[in-house]
């Protein structure tokens, strides 16, 4: 399945990034919540993620809310999954960009199939 990894699309000092992930029929909208500053060491607070059709209709889960809220030991797994994508060695190409990128977006998929029926 192909797929483009959107990192990181915010506005300078907010304390909200946006991530996507597109494939071939759908996107997922990755919402980050840090606390502190986003100049110097942010702590992740909060990941929400939505699933949308490629023309912007939200797609409900199986329990008929739109979106899912990152929590328990997913959460601490997304945090090392996202501190990889936003490293000094992630940045300048010390690591195998395509591994780490499969690796997000593997463990996003499995939650997205745990969580949606998607047809």
């Amino acid at each position: 399945m192909n797929y483009k990894l959107e990192l990181n699309t915010q506005e300078h000092g907010s304390k909200i990034v946006f991530n996507t992930i597109v494939f071939d029929s759908f996107k997922i909208n990755i919402v980050e919540r840090y606390m502190g500053r986003m100049d110097s060491n942010p702590k992740l607070c909060e990941v929400l993620f939505k699933i949308r059709t490629l023309d912007d209709h939200l797609i409900k889960r199986k329990d008929g809310n739109a979106r899912i809220r990152i929590k328990g030991e997913d959460f601490e797994t997304y945090q090392k999954l996202s501190r990889t994508l936003n490293s000094y060695d992630y940045r300048n190409k010390l690591i195998s960009r395509k591994d780490a990128d499969q690796e997000y977006v593997h463990f996003i998929l499995r939650l997205v199939i745990t969580n949606y029926e998607l047809n």
